[in-house]
């Protein structure tokens, strides 16, 4: 079963998100410890790109034959930019609030700035009309008809932007040397 057929059975059936699950999460598990060099941050990052998928669930469009590694990497993404702006917007509050102080420790994972390393680089060198799609699609969350849309174009255009893109990217991120992961 394609993981397209999987997401479409998981809209009824939860056991099939299971399959899905057990198929992607140690690549995008894999993923995210690269990014952040940390097991626990990994581990909760993970569960927070599949907690955002199965509320995604009835928006994929199956863009790449069958497989949904491309959608769930580009949420893995959103998921870590996200952690980083979050934690150093919730430091900051603490900071002037003089919270830091009163804890008796420091939080368990502090998002650090370094696991986007490389990803603004690699984004920047895409193609404009790849940016803007990936934008689109996967920051603003918007369906594969609305990015057409916006970017003056057929589905089937935004589609191949959006996907080769994120492969792209992948291919960029994999190849980094290692002193950026």
């Amino acid at each position: 079963m394609t993981d397209a057929e999987l997401l479409h059975r998981a809209r009824s059936d939860p056991a099939a998100f299971r399959v899905l699950y057990d198929r992607h999460a140690a690549a995008v598990h894999g993923y995210l410890l690269r990014r952040t060099g940390n097991r626990d941050a990994a581990l909760d990052l993970t569960a927070e790109t599949f907690a955002q998928a199965w509320t995604a669930r009835l928006r994929f469009t199956d863009d790449r034959h069958g497989s949904a590694a491309p959608w769930l990497f580009g949420i893995a993404r959103h998921v870590l930019a996200t952690s980083v702006r979050r934690g150093r917007l919730e430091r900051r509050a603490c900071e002037r609030l003089g919270l830091l102080e009163a804890l008796d420790r420091p939080p368990a994972v502090q998002p650090d700035e370094r696991w986007l390393d490389g990803l603004d680089e690699a984004f920047a060198g895409l193609p404009a009309a790849q940016r803007d799609a990936i934008r689109l699609r996967v920051v603003a969350d918007l369906g594969y008809d609305e990015v057409a849309d916006h970017l003056d174009t057929t589905e089937e255009a935004a589609r191949a932007r959006v996907s080769r893109g994120l492969q792209s990217l992948r291919t960029q991120l994999a190849e980094a040397p290692e002193a950026q992961r």
